[in-house]
């Protein structure tokens, strides 16, 4: 089995996320490619079995090009390795068709109701789906705090997150 995770990060947080979700799917016998979002195209995304993908909640859904201007001009911003560019907006609308292929969407957001945050997995799973892909299971937000550090226990949830898909992938 090939699982794809494609992320998008501004604070290191959504990497953080996406390898512990890598993490629990090598624990389930899987082999796993982890990539930021720049550094894959969309095209070599489909070559695994599974397409994972994960990014930050900016405005209530996924990031657009103002809101990761912002976040790179944030002075409190310590990751070195920030989304630059394209984000999985446009990257996710130049992904080929999926004709049933299979995906999961997470997102990181702060920690308050979802009526008040948004989720970026909301808009993720709507894009995938719209593009033809089978959602392997129900999108999932990871939590921070307002100081954009995890929530206690987030990695440890995210990994046991990725080792449920693996699961799902052996018995499906």
């Amino acid at each position: 089995m090939q699982v794809r995770i494609v992320y998008e990060s501004m604070y290191g947080n959504t990497a953080a996320i996406g390898r512990a979700i890598a993490e629990g799917i090598r624990a389930g016998g899987a082999e796993v490619s982890l990539a930021g979002v720049n550094d894959v195209t969309p095209e070599d995304a489909m070559s695994g079995d599974l397409l994972v993908v994960g990014g930050p909640t900016h405005v209530h859904g996924m990031s657009r090009a103002t809101t990761r201007k912002t976040a790179i001009e944030d002075r409190t911003r310590t990751y070195e390795e920030p989304t630059m560019g394209d984000g999985l907006r446009e990257w996710l609308d130049r992904l080929p068709p999926g004709n049933g292929h299979a995906a999961a969407a997470f997102d990181t957001r702060i920690d308050a109701p979802v009526a008040f945050t948004g989720a970026a997995s909301k808009g993720i799973a709507k894009r995938l789906t719209t593009r033809g892909f089978h959602l392997a299971t129900d999108r999932e937000s990871f939590l921070v705090t307002k100081q954009n550090e995890l929530v206690a226990g987030e990695l440890d949830r995210a990994t046991a997150w990725g080792a449920t898909l693996a699961t799902r992938l052996v018995t499906a």
